[in-house]
Formats: structure tokens, C-alpha cells, sequence
């Protein structure tokens, strides 16, 4: 018997370590070759471990929550044949890649072989608890199963995981190339499993969550901005009545362009105020006492998502018309919930809105996004009453669709006076929409 080392790859630039926030195997375990090992998360981004050797695990790194260097040992794993072997980077040659797809894409899958328990192996490092188990649905009957599964692109393990969990991989949209890996099996079930539910009046029993991955990341910038960063927010209303008007006519007279919702106006006014304001549109190195302020707009959008609120980055969203801004918002949006954003979609936003969308609120009071210096945030439309002028020196009452827009600064680089004449001057946009439109 030999022992495989597989170390923890170079995951993206300037990557010095990775959080464990999921094990798929444990010690003693079989794994197969292509088969998931474990989900390791840098900087926002989940990156999913796959063995590229099958043999029965002996060692793990760490528990769920623990954190990896670059290059150091993620798992041994015991294989046929003698002497160690070590690795880093678990790719297959592209050639070995493409045939066995043509051969998986032109071969029915086959029957799933019996599993035998693996016997105990002693471990050297801590055995991390198994992973939560997926939820599975009823399975498909094996002979339609293997007949719509059969010409589609997938792994050996990924079509065994399928079967097990009763998945019809023509159901499944891949993220990548066409092929199906097990990252989209998670997503499929994320979205399309029927969970486990409970009633509204059932019991429930306590329960202690670890704060790891993606929520350990949200509370540690959370409390950083919150100790590092004086905030001060400040709220004004705006009439949206004639910028709804607009955004209607735009989406009723649009084509095949994406439909319009009020955040491509929105960004497109702050976007056309903004050089007036540079100090908000900046980024404060504390430690080295610098402020940097941008000529371009990479307006940075709150998203939220199964796995918690990420922050995918429109570039240069200055340059880009309504449409486009519209077209990349849906598909940051789609990326993050997803999963598949990639880390530069994540990283590099120079001013940050945030909205709560359908549940909205009256006023807001967002948290900075460090190092940045201000957040914007609309809040909900309300129709109210309002007096407006007749034209002719009196006034009336109309009913008008009224929004707040809230925004915090940084205090040590941003005056109030500042984030307040920037709030008056997006509102002037808004209130005049074909300002908007104008060159």
C-alpha cells in the first residue's frame, strides 16, 4: 500500500490560506477518484477540493471551522501500490479530460456497485465531525433514471452521488463546460430538494451553531467597520413619481433588453454626481493614513444569497447605459446566489448601495463597507398625499410615491455637510429624471 499527500493548491492570487467549511470525508472513509474531499473558502469565495486518486482516507487537516496554509497537507490517503506520492494540484491532463467525457457522454451509467464498510484506521490528526447529509427526494425509476442521465457530462462519482440521491442529472444545469460536477448537484438540491420542514407551531430544541465560512467572514468585517469607522448617516425623501412614470415607459418601449428596475436609475444618478463629491467615491487606509479617491465608479451591490450577503462589483458603472447596468446586475446577482462568482466579481467595489428591495423599510442605517467610506441606501416606496403646485401660485393635493434614501460615512474623511450636499443632488436627478438621460 502506498500514502497519497494531497496538499492545499494555490487557489487564487495572493492566497495565503483557506478556512475548512465543509468535510466530505472522513478518516476511514473510501474515496474515489474526481470525488469531493472537502470545501475550502478564501476571501468570499468557495472553492471545492476533488481527489485526484481513489484509496481510503488516513489523515484530515483539521475540524470544519479550522484554517489551512497554502501547501500544507489537507489529506493522506492510503492507495494501491507502494511508496508516498505528493500533490498540489488536483487537475487531470486536458486530453484524459475530453475522452472520458465523449466515452460518459456515449455510455449508459452503470448499475451502482454494493459498498463494504471500510475498517477502522487509526488517525494521527483529529477526526472532523461528518458533514450534514443533503436532503435527498423520492428516486426516479432506475430505467428512466439511466436513460435521460446517460449522454450528459459527469464524473463516475458525481453519476454515483446522483444515483444515491435520486437526481436526474438532464435536470441539472451545469456552471461549466457542460459538465455537471458536484457543486452543481449542491445547487440543484439547494433549490429543488424539499428540505426539512417544520410547522410553525412544532417544538423546537436549542441549538449551537458554529460561526464559520461566509458568516464568520460577514461578522469579522461587520465588527471591524463598526470599531475602526465613526458613522454618521443621514436621510432625505425624495418624490420618485416622475422617475417610476419614466422607468415605465422604458420598460414598456424595451425589446429584448432587460426589464428595468429602479437600482440602474438609482446608480446611474450617484454615478453622475459623484465627480462633483470624490471624497465619497474613496477607499481609507487607516494604518498608512491614505485616502484614495477613484475617477471610476465600481459600485459595489449588496447581495443577498443562500450562503449569507456578499458584495458583487459593477466595474466602471459610470460608463455603462441603463441597460447594461440592468443586464449586469442580473447577472452578478445570478452569479453570487449561485455560487459562481468569481473572486474579482467580489473584491475592488470603491462605494457600496445596499437595498432591502420588496422589504424595504422607512429609513436605514447601513454599515460601512471597510475600507470604503460611504454606503448608500434606498429604502421603500410609499404613496402619500402631498400639496404640489397647480402652476398658477397655489398648491394641491396630489398622491405622490415618496422613497427615502439613507446614507453612512466614515466621519474621519467625510464632513456631514458633504454627504448631505451629495443626498440634495442625487435627489435633483431623481426628481427631474431626464436629467437623467441627458449628455
Amino acid at each position: 500500500m502506498g500514502k497519497f499527500i494531497f496538499r492545499l493548491p494555490d487557489i487564487g492570487e495572493g492566497i495565503a490560506e483557506a478556512e475548512i467549511v465543509a468535510w466530505h470525508v472522513k478518516v476511514g472513509d473510501t474515496v474515489e477518484e474526481d470525488g469531493r474531499i472537502a470545501d475550502m473558502m478564501t476571501d468570499k469565495a468557495t472553492v471545492e477540493m476533488e481527489s485526484p486518486v481513489s484509496g481510503r482516507v488516513i489523515e484530515v487537516a483539521g475540524e470544519v471551522g479550522d484554517v489551512v496554509a497554502i501547501g500544507s497537507p489537507l489529506v493522506v490517503i492510503e492507495t494501491e501500490g507502494a511508496g508516498e506520492a505528493e500533490v498540489s494540484a488536483p487537475a487531470p491532463a486536458p486530453k484524459a479530460e475530453a475522452v472520458e467525457e465523449r466515452i460518459e457522454a456515449e455510455t449508459p451509467a452503470p448499475e451502482p456497485a454494493p459498498q463494504t464498510a471500510p475498517a477502522p484506521v487509526a488517525a494521527t490528526a483529529p477526526t472532523p465531525a461528518p458533514a450534514p447529509p443533503a436532503p435527498t427526494r423520492a428516486p426516479a425509476p432506475a430505467q428512466a433514471h439511466a436513460h435521460s442521465s446517460a449522454r450528459v457530462l459527469a464524473s463516475p462519482a458525481v453519476r454515483q452521488r446522483a444515483r444515491d440521491l435520486g437526481i436526474d442529472l438532464s435536470e441539472v444545469r451545469p456552471s461549466e463546460e457542460g459538465r455537471i460536477r458536484h457543486a452543481d448537484l449542491d445547487q440543484f438540491l439547494a433549490y429543488n430538494a424539499a428540505g426539512g420542514y417544520r410547522s410553525a407551531g412544532a417544538e423546537r430544541g436549542d441549538e449551537v451553531i458554529r460561526v464559520i465560512g461566509m458568516r464568520r467572514r460577514i461578522a469579522e468585517n461587520m465588527a471591524a467597520s463598526k470599531r475602526h469607522i465613526p458613522h454618521f448617516s443621514y436621510v432625505e425623501e425624495c418624490d420618485v413619481t416622475a422617475l417610476e412614470a419614466m422607468r415605465e415607459q422604458l420598460n414598456a418601449n424595451r425589446g429584448d433588453k432587460p426589464k428595468l428596475t429602479l437600482l440602474p436609475l438609482l446608480i446611474t444618478a450617484f454615478c453622475r454626481t459623484l465627480p462633483q463629491f470624490p471624497m465619497l467615491n474613496a477607499r481609507y487606509d487607516d494604518e498608512a493614513g491614505v485616502v484614495t479617491r477613484y475617477g471610476a465608479v465600481h459600485m459595489g451591490m449588496a447581495a443577498q444569497t443562500p450562503a449569507g450577503l456578499m458584495v458583487p462589483v459593477i466595474r466602471n458603472a459610470q460608463s455603462l447605459n441603463l441597460w447594461q447596468l440592468a443586464r449586469e446586475i442580473g447577472r452578478l446577482a445570478e452569479a453570487a446566489r449561485s455560487g459562481t462568482a468569481k473572486p474579482e466579481e467580489l473584491s475592488g467595489s470603491t462605494l457600496t448601495v445596499t437595498s432591502l428591495g420588496p422589504l424595504g423599510g422607512v429609513a436605514t442605517t447601513p454599515v460601512i463597507n471597510r475600507p470604503e467610506v460611504a454606503i448608500i441606501g434606498p429604502n421603500r416606496i410609499v404613496e402619500r398625499p402631498m400639496f404640489v403646485s397647480d402652476g398658477m401660485g397655489g398648491e394641491r393635493i396630489e398622491k405622490r410615491k415618496l422613497m427615502n434614501i439613507s446614507i453612512s460615512c466614515d466621519h474621519r474623511v467625510v464632513d456631514g455637510w458633504d454627504a448631505a450636499s451629495f443626498v440634495q443632488a442625487v435627489k435633483k436627478l431623481i426628481e427631474t429624471p431626464v436629467l437623467l438621460l441627458a449628455d
